[in-house]
């Protein structure tokens, strides 16, 4: 028996273009979550060792490390001026954006990402072909998988 492979909804693929807006480091809570990978990438970045940085820049958040917010703010630590200081070493999560799971559900979520974000289905924006998105998605769940078991390791 022949079984077809269903495409994804995004076969075509999608409309994105990243504005350097900002918003998907700012506004509402929520939590930037570091795997070990992030953690040293961070630390090279600041040129200690992941220990120092998880202790200057890192909370506990439901048994995992995530980035502080700015005092006062849900902005992340890391963002100056709705740039994101350290753009080139950012953790998986922030790279992956907005490729993510829950956001290529179906059209209505990829929408509703919009809503937040202008990059999406922006008019300027270029086609990101599937395979591409798939990749992303992939390195975003490969990642998951690196914060969730990185505490058994101990």
């Amino acid at each position: 028996m022949d079984e077809k492979i269903e495409e994804p909804w995004f076969q075509e693929g999608l409309k994105f273009k990243c504005t350097g807006c900002g918003k998907c480091c700012t506004g509402s809570p929520g939590y930037v979550f570091l795997s070990n990978r992030d953690l040293e990438t961070l630390a090279d970045h600041f040129q200690c060792s992941a220990e120092e940085f998880a202790k200057q820049y890192t909370r506990l958040v439901n048994g995992q490390l995530a980035l502080l917010d700015r005092p006062g703010s849900y902005d992340c630590i890391f963002l100056q001026d709705k740039k994101c200081a350290v753009y080139e070493d950012r953790p998986i999560q922030c790279k992956t954006f907005p490729w993510w799971v829950y956001n290529l559900k179906g059209p209505e979520e990829w929408k509703e990402a919009g809503e937040h974000c202008e990059g999406i289905n922006h008019p300027d924006a270029p086609t990101i072909p599937s395979i591409h998105i798939q990749s992303e998605c992939l390195t975003y769940l490969d990642n998951l998988l690196d914060q969730n078991f990185q505490n058994d390791e101990s």
